[in-house]
């Protein structure tokens, strides 16, 4: 390894080569040429003592030495650069960062991200996964997600960006149908849009700490769903209000309790680079953290 480390160019150009599929694309991203690159990488390939790529005039295939070298490699040099990122002052997003939020949540803000935050990064690519399930940051890949509520993972850099209102939501045919509750109690009485967590249907809490075990004949694993099925009369949902603020506004909704008697839940930003955090998830969780505070 004590001449590997003299081959920094051939370990770059090799991540970078597979990454972008060819030599050609590589040397694009670099700002080099193609020949720099495969001369890069053949100089660690003699330095290894085997071939990395099976080369043909069309594809770029890793071998199996290749690829375990790759799945090895990879990671090591991301972290460097992650690291040179998180302490470079004044330093941009850039590269590609891959995030996770609810999917109600990135209803919302797709269009502020897409129409301010990413014309304001021009290096950053971003894959944004719009999932209500807990995803596994670490086992998926991913380097930032966005959750509402808590969160048992200890392992992980938290960060509370927001606390959002809740309210409780339901249809006017609905109300039309079984009256308006006043107070919790008339509430159970209500049927419930069920929301699902691991097949489970989560209680509703209130701030005097009681709560109510959802009864109703549906049970859903998304906002979305929630959303949908209480517009259509199925029964209660309990949401977050900005999901749903322009559905009561247009009186498609009925807010039947909110802030007064529902705790707000917080929103959090969760990685796995400790303090050193990366300036793409720093900029997009600042960035989030505004647009929530604009939309309260």
């Amino acid at each position: 390894m004590g001449n590997l480390l003299n081959q920094p160019a051939g370990l770059i150009a090799f991540v970078r080569a597979v990454e972008a599929g060819s030599f050609s694309a590589a040397a694009r991203n670099a700002g080099t040429t193609p020949s720099a690159i495969s001369k890069s990488i053949n100089r660690l390939e003699h330095e290894l003592g085997t071939r990395l790529f099976r080369r043909s005039t069309r594809t770029l295939n890793l071998t199996p030495e290749g690829a375990a070298f790759f799945d090895r490699i990879a990671p090591l040099l991301r972290d460097i650069d992650d690291s040179a990122d998180a302490i470079r002052a004044g330093g941009g997003a850039r590269g590609r960062l891959r995030a996770s939020m609810p999917g109600e949540l990135g209803r919302l803000l797709i269009k502020p991200i897409t129409t301010e935050f990413l014309p304001q990064h021009a290096d950053l690519e971003l894959d944004l996964a719009l999932a209500d399930r807990h995803v596994d940051v670490i086992g998926e890949g991913y380097d930032v997600v966005f959750r509402v509520g808590s969160t048992a993972e200890s392992e992980l850099k938290s960060r509370t960006l927001a606390q959002l209102e809740m309210v409780l939501v339901a249809s006017p045919d609905l109300i039309r149908r079984h009256g308006r509750p006043q107070t919790p109690a008339q509430l159970r009485e209500l049927p419930f849009v069920r929301y699902l967590h691991h097949g489970r249907s989560l209680p509703v809490r209130f701030l005097d700490g009681s709560r109510i075990v959802p009864a109703g004949r549906i049970g859903l694993d998304s906002g979305s769903g929630l959303r949908a099925a209480a517009l259509n009369g199925m029964g209660v949902a309990h949401l977050m209000k900005c999901t749903v603020r322009e559905d009561i506004e247009r009186g498609e909704l009925v807010q039947l309790a909110g802030g007064e008697c529902l705790p707000s839940l917080p929103l959090r930003a969760l990685h796995a680079f400790g303090e050193l955090t990366p300036a793409r998830i720093r900029l997009l969780s600042d960035f989030v953290a505004q647009a929530m505070r604009s939309m309260a």
